[in-house]
Parts: C-alpha cells; sequence; structure tokens
C-alpha cells in the first residue's frame, strides 16, 4: 500500500493578517455549519479506497482554532470513518473505536486568542496529536504591526494549557524579516521559545504577496522591511542559535529535537501523493496536481464526485475535460515522467540532507549526476550545491540563494 497525506482546509479566521495571502475569511462565519458538512461530504466520497495508508493528517486554514471543537471532532470522526488505514484493525465494525494508528500524525493549527482548554481536549480525544501555534514574534508592537489579533502573554497561555492537557508534540511558528524587526527582536524571541523546550520550531521569512494590507503599506511607503542582509544575518543567528540548542536543522525553514520533524512535510519533500479536502485545497495523485475551486460558496453547491481511484487511473490517458466534469475542480499539471524527476530534486533540496542518489535511482531507475549533468555542474561551479557520496545538497551559499538552484530545475 502506498502512503497518502491528507490536507484539510478550515478558511475561517477571526481577522486577515496583513501579510497573509492564503484564502481565508474573516466574514463568512455563517457558512460554518454549511461548510463543514459538505467537507464531510466530500471526504466520503473520496477516502473510499483501500490501496492507501493514511501516513498524516494536516488541518490547516484560516485558523482552525477559531471554529467550534465539535466540528474539528465531525471532521476527524468522518475519516475514521472512510479510512481503514487509519484504525489498529481493518473490519468495518471497528472503524469507530479502534484507536488511530500510533504512527499517524495528526496536526492542527491553532492561534493563540482562539483556544481554550475544552478546545484542546476535543483535539486530543479525537485522536490530533501534534499542535502548530503561530506565534510570529513576541515583541506585542511588531505582532500588532503584522495584524496578528494575540499578544505573547496570550501564545503562552496557549501552549501551557497545551501541556496541561497531555499535548506532548507542538511546533512553534516564528517569523523573520518583518518591518521594524532588528536582531534583538530575534534573540529575544527565540530565547524565550527555546525556554519553553517545544518539539519543532518553523522559521518563515516574510514574503509580501500582491493584494495584501501589508504589501499595499509597502508600496505606499508607510512601511520599511529590513534589508537582504540584516534578514541574512536574523537566519544564520537563528540556524545556530537552535543547533547549539539541540534542534536539527532538516529543511531550510524547520528544526526539531531528534524524532520530532514533521512528518507531513517531509512526505511532500518526498514526493509522496496527498489529498486536500476543502476550499483552495491542493491534491497530488499519481503525478497529476489539482485543486479545489477557491470560491467557498461555489464550493458549498459543487462539492465534488472525484476520487483518489478516478485520479489513479484516469488521470495519464484521459482528456482533462472528461476527468473534471464540473466548474470546481482545477487541474494545475499531469506530470512526464521527467517533470517528475525535476521536481524530485527541487523538492529534496529543500532537506539539508539533500537528495539520495540512490533513492533517486531506485524511484526512477535513473542516476541524477548523469541525467542532469549540466544543471548540477553548473550549480557545484557556482558554489551552490555540493555533490557529497550519496548526497545532492545545498552548501551554505545555497542556502541564501535557494531560488537560484531550484530554477534549474523547474
Amino acid at each position: 500500500m502506498k502512503n497518502l497525506g491528507i490536507y484539510i482546509h478550515i478558511p475561517f479566521c477571526v481577522k486577515k493578517c496583513d501579510y497573509c495571502d492564503f484564502i481565508s475569511y474573516c466574514d463568512k462565519k455563517n457558512l460554518i455549519e454549511a461548510y463543514i458538512e459538505k467537507l464531510k461530504e466530500e471526504i466520503t466520497n473520496n477516502l473510499d479506497n483501500k490501496e492507501y495508508t493514511v501516513k498524516t493528517i494536516y488541518i490547516g486554514g484560516g485558523t482552525p482554532s477559531s471554529i467550534d471543537s465539535k466540528y474539528i471532532v465531525d471532521i476527524m470522526n468522518t475519516i475514521k470513518t472512510n479510512v481503514g488505514a487509519l484504525s489498529a484493525r481493518n473490519t468495518n465494525k471497528e472503524y469507530q473505536t479502534a484507536p488511530l494508528n500510533n504512527d499517524t500524525e495528526i496536526t492542527i493549527e491553532v492561534n493563540p486568542g482562539t483556544v481554550t482548554e475544552n478546545k484542546l481536549l476535543d483535539y486530543k480525544n479525537a485522536g490530533i496529536n501534534r499542535l502548530s501555534i503561530g506565534l510570529q514574534e513576541t515583541s506585542h508592537k511588531l505582532l500588532k504591526q503584522i495584524g496578528r489579533i494575540h499578544t505573547y502573554e496570550e501564545f503562552l497561555g496557549t501552549y501551557n494549557l497545551a501541556r496541561k492537557v497531555g499535548f506532548k508534540n507542538i511546533n512553534v511558528d516564528l517569523m523573520i524579516g518583518l518591518p521594524n524587526q532588528n536582531i534583538a527582536n530575534i534573540k529575544d524571541s527565540l530565547q524565550k521559545i527555546i525556554n519553553l523546550n517545544p518539539e519543532h520550531i518553523s522559521v518563515y521569512s516574510l514574503i509580501l504577496e500582491e493584494g495584501t494590507k501589508l504589501y499595499k503599506k509597502y508600496e505606499e511607503k508607510q512601511i520599511e522591511l529590513p534589508d537582504e542582509e540584516l534578514e541574512r544575518n536574523m537566519y544564520w543567528y537563528v540556524k545556530n542559535t537552535l543547533e547549539n540548542n539541540g534542534y536539527i536543522h532538516y529543511e531550510i525553514s524547520n528544526f526539531a529535537k531528534p524524532g520530532y520533524e514533521s512528518k507531513h512535510n517531509v512526505s511532500c519533500w518526498n514526493q509522496e501523493e496527498y489529498i486536500g479536502f476543502g476550499v483552495a485545497a491542493h491534491s497530488y495523485i499519481n503525478g497529476a496536481r489539482y485543486s479545489n475551486t477557491t470560491n467557498i460558496e461555489e464550493y458549498i453547491r459543487n462539492v465534488g464526485v472525484l476520487s483518489v481511484r478516478d485520479a489513479k487511473e484516469e488521470y495519464q490517458t484521459a482528456p482533462i475535460r472528461q476527468i473534471i466534469n464540473n466548474s470546481y475542480q482545477i487541474i494545475h499539471e499531469i506530470q512526464t515522467k521527467e517533470d517528475m524527476q525535476k521536481e524530485y530534486i527541487l523538492l529534496g533540496l529543500r532537506r539539508i540532507e539533500g537528495v539520495s542518489v540512490q533513492k533517486f535511482k531506485n524511484k526512477f531507475g535513473e542516476n541524477p549526476i548523469f541525467l542532469f549533468r549540466n544543471e548540477l555542474n553548473k550549480l557545484v561551479e557556482e558554489n551552490l550545491i555540493i555533490v557529497d557520496g550519496d548526497n545532492i545538497k545545498l552548501t551554505n551559499k545555497g542556502l541564501d540563494l535557494a531560488n537560484l538552484v531550484w530554477e534549474e530545475f523547474v
């Protein structure tokens, strides 16, 4: 059986952050109940397949913790009812009572200011075993400047509640390159996070996306961003500090205590298949990438019937118009073998350990060093990558200029 990741999109928020360009809504609370019903219907229609073992479930948004936890419980029960691979035993009568497979990583994103002890207990009792908490910064002033609704103290309350109810796998998000942010801010945030001893820390550089409030403020010169040198200094300070405190830098933006690397993300970087449910959710099945509509009203009207089996059997041969016979799903790519090979290299180079030559050979039956000799030779000469035994990986310079590396395989 093949591994499968599941992504669930909860598009509701209390307030949209000024830098956010994800599909999320802070003014459509009246649609929550109808949306969840259609989401459960989509899950039921698409998880009737015994060829896959569910390896990970990731509930993201939006802000999943902004809605009543009963909806999250309903979603989890729907998944457990329809996926035998989640249960310890594989018979229909036991779906509702069998415990989740201990190896299945189930994550939910939560934001401070939207979490209660009862919500966290509901999540844990439903089988969720990993939390990802959006902190971003510890400075209240900087948080307010980027449109976050919480304070550091509220984050601390959320974190301590999570520990109290028994969560033993917690990720904390940190952002660098924010308006008016400096090294002193980073040092303060990082030390406070390290003192809490979370199992995982994600560190993202701010990217200004066109159409966001922060982008408009930047265009109108209302804010200034740290220059590239300062932003890179922030990144390397974070990297060195976390490594000195026992965290493994396993992907460009991710650090983990040993054994706590995000299985969901690692699966994606290993080019394993996943299926997304909900508005704007993306899927990758048998070399085909497709997504649901970004319009929530259209999603609620036209929840689809495309199944994993349909994708597996038809994507490679049927015309797109025969595969997608509704308006709410969009095909983005149907990969050739060459497309998959290039993407495998690109995704693998996100990881600090890089791409295993042997694993590439096992997957595709060809040697990547020969197959991409021109691209690799160029990148080696530019000191952006190194070919070290079985691994092709980024150099320190490559970490700073990763986009230039990835462009060679797009």
